[in-house]
């Protein structure tokens, strides 16, 4: 079944939202944010409808920064609410997924979490540890949480 959904959403979204994005605006920008508590667990989300588990995040509104984007994505999602300015990460091209996607990738320690609610975005929010990441974590998600916790990210790159 998760096979069929993934191949699904992957066909929905290059054959229908990818050339809609694409008439709409001819680069997107979003964020990921890289969440660990003080156990030094990680937080994924996974979406009703898209496979996998993935960093919390989604895209840069009209009149927003990255960081107020961030912040929102990460309420709306994961129901955290920042004690701190998240720190950038770096900056990376996910040409693989969504040809012109850029994703601002965060990172936040300090914070606090509201009753998380499922809804029709967001099935499950877990804090995991960094060597038990669940099936189904993607592999960008696994190399920026590899980056952070070994301090050895670049500023960016590729997804």
């Amino acid at each position: 079944m998760a096979m069929i959904k993934r191949f699904a959403f992957r066909a929905a979204s290059r054959l229908v939202l990818q050339p809609w994005y694409r008439q709409a605006r001819g680069m997107t920008l979003g964020t990921r944010t890289v969440v660990i508590d003080d156990e030094s667990r990680v937080l994924l989300v996974r979406h009703t409808y898209a496979p996998g588990w993935l960093l919390p995040g989604g895209g840069v509104e009209r009149g927003e920064t990255i960081h107020e984007a961030a912040l929102r994505e990460l309420r709306e999602e994961a129901a955290i609410i920042a004690g701190e300015t998240p720190q950038l990460l770096g900056l990376y091209l996910n040409d693989r997924q969504f040809p012109g996607d850029h994703v601002a990738v965060f990172v936040l320690r300090r914070f606090h979490q509201q009753t998380f609610r499922p809804g029709a975005e967001i099935a499950e929010v877990r804090f995991w540890p960094a060597g038990e990441l669940p099936e189904g974590t993607t592999a960008g998600t696994r190399r920026r949480i590899a980056e952070v916790l070994s301090g050895s990210s670049a500023g960016g790159g590729h997804w």
